[in-house]
């Protein structure tokens, strides 16, 4: 979740799901860039979702969760406010979105579905970070 509005990842492409920890702050990252952690001996950078969409940044609670997610081959985190649960979508029931909004945050949205009447809005990790963010990140 984020900001109350519901948001789904496909699981395959979770990791793990972590409880918040400290970060480390990198100089001179982009905003959304929240700054580095260790897990398990391996550097991954950790992104906030808030930020990256738009949002003001997040606040950390006991319902933080970073998402382990593997973007186009590369380990990231990133922050959410809280992880609910873990649902099986089918493609029929994702919809897709009419291209209707022209905000930066609207290319990161595959499409969006409808559970027990809520509204949940598929993210496509793979556009969360661009190939330019990805490699500076490296």
């Amino acid at each position: 979740m984020l900001d109350k509005e519901r948001y789904a990842v496909k699981v395959i492409q979770v990791q793990e799901v972590l409880l918040h920890t400290k970060i480390a702050p990198v100089p001179g990252a982009p905003s959304e860039v929240l700054g580095i952690i260790n897990l398990r001996g391996n550097v991954v950078t950790v992104v906030d979702a808030r930020t990256r969409f738009g949002m003001d940044p997040c606040e950390v609670t006991k319902l933080t969760r970073i998402l382990m997610v593997d973007i186009k081959g590369k380990l990231i985190g990133v922050v959410v406010d809280s992880v609910t649960e873990v649902i099986e979508l089918k493609d029929e029931d994702v919809e897709s979105v009419p291209d209707i909004n022209s905000s930066a945050t609207s290319i990161f949205i595959q499409g969006i579905t409808n559970i027990e009447n809520e509204l949940h809005i598929l993210v496509n990790l793979d556009k969360l970070i661009s190939e330019e963010e990805l490699e500076m990140l490296a």
